[in-house]
């Protein structure tokens, strides 16, 4: 059976759009792996890469991602909404089709290798790779961002997996790891007042008692004029997409606030969103058909989850 890993790659660039594309151009000028989508977020100053291919046709061409990010990028000069500690800030392995857990984490570590040796940024290994209990959280590793791990890897507990330890002056560090699919959704919330969003985020965030399997915080799109709660969700099984957004707006109700849309970031599993659009059909009482086409599912999604900028190329299934 052929071996498919999906990589979500994240760059440290979403603004300069001239500086993206020169990036992007060593990802679509390779034949050996599927670009499916990269998005460019100008408030979050960040891009995420979807790639589908041959896991080591893939570590060659993020070896050629990491080169071009290495001379495009300085982190001394970037801000953005998100937490950043690199260039590339994270690289993540997520098995598709033929391929285990398992081996996934041993593609990830000759990446992390190849990454040390050959361009003398320290790598820190995370989630299914992690080869220390505190380093399976990536927020974990990636605390104190690039102008604190200046001396955060100083310390003998966070020396890196792979690598010098110490922090690239320009590039800074990368965190390389396999996971299942994780899904980044945001959720729109009409105010400007970050702090309520913040509360929100709690409700929902797994470390301040909320749901087990979600890492959420506030931010404010300036772009956009309006706040999200912005998070992962690490299992959609065990918190499906509709219990979060139902949630949201609950709380978002005490103070009067609208949620007009939501987004995913990145790819959505298929199975996801049959299992929160399962919710809504049973509210309405309708006929519920598990096998129901992706265009349906793409319906459904406008509908019922308030998705913006989505269509079929958002689900991984599609590509498949």
């Amino acid at each position: 059976m052929v071996k498919i890993v999906e990589c979500v790659p994240n760059f440290s660039e979403g603004r300069d759009q001239k500086k993206v594309e020169r990036i992007m151009s060593v990802i679509k000028n390779n034949n050996e792996i599927k670009l499916v989508n990269y998005e460019a977020d100008a408030d979050y100053n960040r891009t995420v890469v979807t790639l589908i291919g041959d896991p080591e046709k893939m570590i060659d061409a993020l070896m050629d991602l990491t080169s071009v990010c290495l001379k495009e990028i300085d982190l001394t000069k970037h801000s953005g909404e998100h937490a950043r500690m690199g260039a590339i800030d994270v690289i993540p392995f997520i098995p598709i089709s033929g391929i285990k857990m398992s081996e996934c984490v041993e593609y990830s570590e000759i990446l992390a290798n190849k990454i040390g040796e050959t361009f003398n940024i320290p790598v820190f290994l995370y989630a299914e790779a992690a080869k220390q209990e505190d380093r399976v959280k990536l927020p974990t590793i990636r605390k104190g961002e690039f102008e604190g791990m200046e001396e955060k890897i100083k310390n003998p507990h966070w020396k890196p997996d792979f690598g010098p330890a110490k922090r690239h002056p320009s590039f800074g560090s990368v965190a390389v790891g396999v996971r299942d699919f994780l899904i980044a959704y945001n959720i729109d919330i009409e105010t400007d007042d970050e702090k309520k969003t913040n509360q929100f985020a709690r409700a929902i965030r797994g470390s301040s008692g909320g749901f087990q399997y979600i890492q959420a915080g506030p931010v404010y799109l300036e772009n956009r004029g309006h706040t999200q709660v912005t998070m992962n969700i690490l299992n959609y099984k065990k918190n499906p997409i509709y219990r979060i957004f139902e949630t949201v707006k609950m709380e978002a109700k005490r103070y009067g606030f609208n949620v007009p849309s939501a987004e995913i970031v990145g790819l959505v599993p298929k199975d996801a969103l049959v299992r929160s659009l399962r919710y809504y059909y049973g509210v309405e009482n309708k006929i519920f058909d598990k096998e129901m086409s992706i265009d349906e599912v793409v319906e459904g999604c406008i509908k019922y989850l308030k998705f913006r900028d989505f269509d079929q190329t958002k689900i991984i299934d599609y590509f498949l």
